[in-house]
């Protein structure tokens, strides 16, 4: 059986949907009203979340050190999102990487076809999630790959077009770890903890993972009654987008509204996942999200997920648990939360509530 096949419904190309003409979307892409991108927004509201200059950390002033420490640790509290300027990775090197993936999005169809994916790793070419028949869709089209462990990457399930690709990927890749690393020693010193905490609960050199999920979300006929992602939380630990800075498309929930993330040139918008919502007890924030589409312009982004081991057990930090502030969430393994959250659908903020533990 083709790996087209063993989804449980045709598989249909977004890309195909949107270059068709189509005037109005398929009934599987309308979401039901009360999740229409408008129906609790005003879209004329844009956010930017916290910016802040990374550089600053390399500074011979303590007093910048530490301001920019404390402006990172008050982002995962009160927004679980930030924008991050001065990282360190290429400007050059970004731009080729999200020039080649929307080069790879524009190929002919039956190049893109060589890499479908399967429900079983979701590795390659995809345009849904899930397996339940008849669930609504997002207009989105996406490529998925692995990057860490060393035994999960193959450099082979990558695209092969354009012929740069696998090379800035790779190269993409390393310094974006280099990134979540750097990050999570950050986060580590805002709790108050050894700065190798994370990157140790996450498995440390050989066991940690990692991820890119590149998103191509074409035009929209009706960008009013669908969704590019629907609402959720990230399930993993920390996440870089790269967002297309030529038009905004990320929301994020905060004060009962949707708010549209307004992209700085250059800048990572990092935000944190659920697996450091539990490390933290709570005290770091992932926040629900989603991406709304457009009639007028497609978008390519790329999204890095710095993650736990699969067999990892992500429990809060005992140094977070004290009488007054008990353990919210029980032990459990990153792999078994993964596939509570397939079985149950979208991560979003009660999806990580429902899993605290009695009180």
């Amino acid at each position: 059986m083709s790996l087209l096949q063993s989804w449980p419904e045709p598989i249909v190309r977004v890309q195909s949907l949107s270059e068709s003409g189509i005037r109005k979307i398929p009934d599987r892409f309308m979401k039901p009203p009360s999740d229409r991108p408008y129906n609790k927004t005003d879209p004329t509201i844009s956010v930017n979340v916290p910016l802040i200059d990374l550089e600053n950390l390399n500074s011979s002033n303590e007093f910048l050190r530490q301001e920019t420490l404390d402006l990172v640790s008050h982002a995962c509290r009160e927004w679980g999102f930030f924008q991050v300027a001065n990282h360190g990775v290429s400007h050059e090197l970004m731009e080729k990487t999200r020039a080649a993936w929307h080069e790879f999005f524009h190929l002919p169809l039956e190049e893109k076809q060589n890499f479908a994916n399967s429900p079983v790793t979701y590795e390659g070419y995809g345009s849904r999630t899930g397996m339940e028949v008849g669930a609504k869709l997002d207009w989105c089209d996406y490529f998925f790959l692995n990057y860490l462990p060393e035994a999960l990457k193959d450099e082979n399930k990558w695209p092969s077009l354009p012929v740069s690709c696998r090379k800035l990927i790779a190269e993409y890749g390393e310094e974006l770890v280099k990134l979540s690393r750097r990050l999570s020693k950050i986060l580590s010193i805002g709790l108050g903890l050894n700065e190798d905490f994370l990157h140790q609960s996450f498995g440390g050199d050989s066991e940690t993972s990692a991820c890119l999920r590149a998103n191509f979300y074409p035009k929209c006929p009706q960008p009013d009654l669908t969704l590019g992602l629907s609402p959720h939380s990230d399930p993993g630990g920390i996440t870089l987008l790269l967002p297309d800075t030529d038009i905004a498309g990320l929301q994020i929930y905060r004060g009962n509204n949707w708010l549209t993330v307004k992209p700085i040139p250059n800048a990572f918008i990092v935000n944190i996942g659920d697996q450091i919502q539990v490390l933290s007890n709570a005290i770091y924030k992932s926040v629900e999200h989603r991406v709304i589409v457009n009639s007028n312009k497609e978008r390519v982004s790329l999204a890095f997920f710095y993650n736990p081991g699969g067999d990892k057990l992500i429990k809060p930090a005992d140094e977070l648990v004290t009488k007054d502030c008990p353990a919210l969430y029980s032990p459990l393994m990153f792999n078994e939360y993964r596939s509570f959250i397939r079985t149950k659908g979208p991560c979003g903020k009660s999806q990580i509530e429902s899993l605290k533990s009695p009180r």
